[in-house]
């Protein structure tokens, strides 16, 4: 329930920024100087307060999912991680003051973005790390076959992911608050080789790290529905996440460069390509999960075929 919530907070949030709403509510903890008081959802505000709404929820959530875990879970590692989600999604919510407080600087708001996503993975570590299947099933203790291994590729995938998150959320922001449909103080040919072009480049690595894992687990793998089931979602999402960036692209830079306010096309290209984009970081994150919960490393390897060698 907390990942799905986290989920829905993420398209929120990226409605925000999508519709140049992040300070038509321009105080902060308060909104318009109320802590509880709904204000008129009109224009950008209807976007921006319904962000803190759903954050508001997600803070709760967050704080019953940590009571929670710490009373019916006797792993202490996932109770440190419950707690961690908690930093996190307080620090997160500062973030966003702040943001707003200093009038969106793209460093601020571009973290802010990137640890929403973070936060996101953790939430989808929880949910992964409380369920049935994850408690109730064996390790299978299967072989990592191929060089590298898939927990090398899995983690390299991860930080390629991470990076072109940073990479994404820089280009964004930095465009809407000082490129051509903000401030307007920097060129957008300066913006683009920047940012985007960075960007661009990580998303072949990106796509390439991202068949290649998926590939390697359904060539050898394919029988263990664990990690059969997020490499095949991770194929469709990639093959989404290239024609939505394509689109998002041209919505943005060639179309609305000069768009005195973001038209319909803009705002879902970017917001589609925003959560794809959290979507695949989530579905690698589990796939990373089950990939080091179900093959052995080479050390374990090592260790089993003395234990089998010393008992035969």
């Amino acid at each position: 329930m907390l990942a799905s919530a986290t989920f829905v907070l993420l398209v929120a949030g990226a409605l925000v920024t999508s519709n140049d709403a992040g300070l038509a509510v321009p105080d902060w903890p308060t909104s318009f100087g109320s802590i509880y008081r709904i204000p008129p959802m009109v224009g950008g505000v209807r976007f921006e307060h319904s962000h803190r709404m759903i954050a508001e929820l997600i803070g709760l959530l967050t704080i019953v999912m940590a009571v929670w875990t710490w009373r019916a879970d006797a792993r202490g590692w996932l109770r440190r991680l419950a707690l961690g989600a908690l930093a996190l999604v307080i620090f997160q919510g500062v973030l966003g003051g702040t943001t707003v407080l200093n009038y969106l600087p793209p460093a601020v708001s571009s973290a802010h973005a990137t640890f929403a996503q973070t936060f996101f993975c953790v939430a989808v570590l929880m949910a992964l790390f409380t369920s049935r299947s994850w408690v109730g099933q064996d390790r299978l203790a299967l072989r990592d076959e191929g060089t590298p291994g898939l927990r090398t590729l899995s983690v390299v995938l991860l930080v390629a992911l991470y990076a072109q998150l940073i990479l994404g959320a820089a280009f964004r922001h930095v465009w809407t608050k000082l490129g051509p449909t903000g401030a307007n103080r920097i060129a957008a040919e300066q913006i683009t080789g920047a940012y985007l072009v960075p960007h661009v480049l990580n998303a072949l690595l990106v796509t390439a790290l991202l068949i290649w894992v998926a590939t390697r687990v359904l060539a050898r793998y394919g029988n263990v529905s664990t990690l059969r089931r997020p490499a095949t979602v991770l194929l469709f999402l990639v093959a989404a996440q290239l024609m939505l960036g394509f689109g998002a692209y041209l919505a943005r830079v060639e179309w609305g460069r000069d768009a005195a306010q973001p038209h319909p096309f803009m705002v879902w290209s970017t917001v589609a390509h925003v959560v794809t984009g959290a979507a695949l970081l989530g579905t690698s994150v589990v796939l990373t999960a089950q990939v080091y919960r179900n093959l052995r490393s080479q050390e374990q390897e090592e260790v089993a075929v003395a234990s089998e060698k010393a008992t035969a």
